[in-house]
């Protein structure tokens, strides 16, 4: 089974001193009660496309608004729920804030913050976040020195067409299809 997703990293001050500039983050709390920081992320729904989904996801989950700059890269990962692994791939985009206020109202999400981007690689929990913020150092970077002009144009990204499931693909007659490997349900 495959999943898809998208996410930003939102910068305040963005045009300003680094020194300044703040990325907004989500936290959550894990099965041993610790708080992990995070970007904020979400399904793709039908009909959106990866930027849309990831300005959505971060307003619904922070409560601020962002227009994309860049993209950053995709992380894949294996989890497994409900007894099914699951493969799934999150698109990450650089983003300038634009407007709203922080916010932690998703209920999936515990607290949300303004952190100093020179503390991302301390904050985040995880690795493959904290390779996309020094992506993300780089092309502020560019930003900064050579203007918009200087980021990559983004990649393609056509609208989902179909919705995202977690059932098993079933035959004609109802009855789930059975795997010949050992790789999983």
């Amino acid at each position: 089974m495959h999943e898809t997703s998208a996410g930003g990293l939102v910068i305040d001050g963005i045009d300003g001193p680094r020194d300044e500039q703040v990325a907004a983050l989500i936290g959550r709390i894990d099965r041993r009660g610790r708080m992990l920081w995070s970007l904020p992320k979400g399904h793709i729904e039908m009909g959106e496309t990866a930027e849309q989904t990831a300005i959505r996801e971060v307003a619904e989950e922070t409560g601020i608004l962002g227009s994309v700059l860049a993209a950053l890269g995709r992380i894949d990962y294996w989890f497994v729920t409900d007894g099914r692994r699951v493969h799934k791939t999150v698109h990450h985009y650089l983003m300038r804030f634009s407007g709203g206020e922080l916010s932690d109202d998703d209920l999936e999400v515990a607290e949300v913050a303004w952190v100093p981007i020179r503390e991302l690689p301390s904050r985040l929990a995880y690795a493959d976040e904290r390779r996309l913020a020094e992506v993300a150092d780089e092309l502020i970077d560019k930003l900064q020195t050579d203007g918009p002009a200087a980021l990559p144009p983004l990649p393609p990204s056509s609208p989902r067409r179909r919705p995202q499931t977690h059932s098993r693909t079933r035959h004609a007659d109802g009855s789930p299809t059975r795997r010949k490997n050992s790789h999983g349900p």
